[in-house]
């Protein structure tokens, strides 16, 4: 079991989410649990302010570092199996392997920033890391919470009914994901692959690999250079090259 505590200005937002699909299921399985944590709750004014304007001019407000550090003692996330994390543009891009690393821990805790930015001093003194999902700004850090949430609890035994599934998803491999396809065999004259249907399972899992080595090819490349690659995968790439897929 895995317990997410986020902190946000905003915490109605993560409702809709929360209350379907497979977070539902696992979060009523005990799985997974999520503690929503209003920050104005830890303000000590009548108007509940949680942003100031920056020191040093500029536009925008900026989150004030009070009441989230109050917040945070309140909700006290010390322990070892314990991590910090401020959803923030300036920190370390979001990758599969930070979710899998997240897995491990009993607890994580989501500070959401908003408006211009937050305190520095958040970041420099009461998280132990800061996550960006991507090159963009948004108005908040609700949606990359979102975000980080459903990454890792899908790495959580049970969340996911096949578990194989899980250990084959894109970027799980160092690869991205091979086709998938369902019934009807045809549709539309478009057909699906004769080996998919040839109940041959080692044929099916080399066509298969192939497919995910073509697709990081032709779509992610720089993939190749961090993935763990075997003489046979180096030879396949090869044949792939020479057949003019991965050409700019």
């Amino acid at each position: 079991m895995i317990a997410f505590d986020i902190l946000s200005v905003f915490p109605e937002i993560f409702q809709s989410t929360l209350g379907s699909s497979l977070i539902k299921k696992s979060i009523d399985k005990g799985l997974v649990q999520v503690n929503l944590h209003n920050i104005r709750d830890y303000t000590r004014d009548k108007h509940r302010t949680t942003d100031d304007t920056p020191y040093g001019g500029g536009g925008g407000m900026v989150m004030k570092v009070e009441p989230v550090s109050r917040a945070l003692k309140a909700i006290d996330p010390s322990g070892e199996k314990t991590c910090i994390i401020l959803l923030s543009p300036q920190g370390e891009p979001f990758k599969q392997k930070i979710a899998e690393e997240l897995s491990h821990y009993s607890r994580v805790v989501l500070i959401c920033g908003h408006y211009e930015g937050i305190d520095e001093r958040v970041g420099e003194h009461l998280v132990d890391r800061e996550i960006s999902i991507g090159d963009y700004v948004l108005s908040g850090g609700e949606l990359p919470a979102m975000i980080v949430v459903e990454a890792v609890s899908r790495l959580v035994p049970g969340f996911v009914g096949n578990r194989e599934s899980v250990l084959h998803d894109s970027f799980s491999t160092g690869l991205l994901e091979g086709p998938h396809y369902t019934k009807p065999r045809e549709y539309e004259g478009w057909q699906v692959p004769d080996v998919l249907l040839s109940g041959h399972q080692k044929k099916i899992d080399e066509w298969r690999h192939r497919e995910s080595l073509r697709r990081t090819l032709n779509r992610r490349p720089d993939m190749l250079k961090r993935a763990e690659l075997t003489d046979e995968d180096k030879r396949v790439l090869e044949e792939l090259r020479a057949e003019g897929h991965g050409c700019v």
